[in-house]
């Protein structure tokens, strides 16, 4: 395998297969970046083959192919921020990966917020757009959100969520010992007047919200669960977590008490959707974070 680069201001990293193999197997065992990452240049149009760009995963490449990979297209470094990655962008939208401690969009004038950070990004690197906001995370929930970067866009993204977007999961640490491996919970959920959210097994007027779990590991003083959202509403997961007597661990609101890494145990780690325009499947990963899995050593 040799590779070369060129500089200019569409840069390629280029490459030349040494043996019959597929795209997707080829780049993975010879590009430097993670699965989602050179997952994410693909789809994004970011891969030549013999000049030609192509998106199809399991695509054969014979022994002499000249492969290009783009490395604006994998890596915008342009955005330099603690609390935002891009971690796939084109010209509809953006998907990012969210750090704790950045609200989604503005509330108040002075408040960081994911939006105003995109916007910035947007700017410096002369793009004619402005991030909208399509789905909301926690200020201390972390994990992947998609951002539309037009009105039109962001309109197919609100008015066919459920159809776009085809599986949604989180990982939480949870306080105690859970008793089940997997389960669903479903009841309904509303607001009080405090804006506190509370759950009903019977209607009482509010959404009715549907939240499948599975157990990943557990000690006796805490679980780590998979989350898969059938529904998608504010702090669902952190008030099924409280009903099943195992809250989100550093949940102020809904918690017990339990907060072994001073921060909300809940991230946003896999988003996957159909593009609004071109319609091709976006599969979007991150790792669990570390901290998460510390605490099961």
């Amino acid at each position: 395998m040799r590779r070369t680069f060129n500089h200019n201001i569409n840069e390629y990293a280029h490459y030349e297969v040494m043996q019959d193999d597929t795209l997707l197997n080829f780049l993975l065992n010879n590009v430097k970046e993670s699965r989602s990452k050179i997952k994410a240049t693909l789809q994004g149009r970011g891969i030549k083959v013999n000049g030609k760009t192509v998106t199809q995963f399991d695509f054969p490449v014979a022994k002499g192919t000249k492969i290009d990979v783009s490395k604006t297209k994998r890596n915008n470094d342009k955005l330099k921020s603690r609390y935002v990655k891009i971690v796939y962008e084109d010209q509809y939208l953006v998907v990012i990966e969210k750090n704790i401690g950045i609200l989604s969009m503005a509330a108040g004038h002075k408040s960081l917020n994911v939006k105003a950070v995109l916007d910035d990004y947007f700017k410096k690197s002369r793009q004619r757009c402005t991030a909208h906001v399509v789905h909301r995370l926690d200020r201390d929930t972390s994990g992947l959100m998609i951002y539309a970067k037009d009105m039109e866009t962001e309109q197919i993204l609100e008015h066919n969520w459920h159809d776009i977007v085809f599986d949604r999961r989180y990982v939480a640490v949870l306080s105690g010992e859970m008793e089940e491996d997997e389960g669903t919970i479903e009841n309904w959920l509303k607001d009080n007047k405090a804006y506190v959210t509370y759950s009903s097994p019977v209607d009482n007027g509010g959404k009715y919200a549907i939240t499948h779990f599975r157990t990943l590991d557990r000690t006796t003083e805490h679980s780590l669960v998979e989350f898969k959202l059938e529904t998608g509403r504010k702090n669902q997961i952190r008030v099924h977590s409280a009903d099943m007597n195992h809250p989100v661990c550093g949940d102020v609101k809904y918690g017990n008490g339990d907060d072994p890494i001073h921060r909300l145990c809940l991230h946003a780690y896999m988003l996957c959707f159909y593009h609004p325009v071109t319609h091709q499947p976006m599969e979007f990963q991150t790792m669990i974070p570390a901290q998460f899995r510390h605490i099961f050593k």
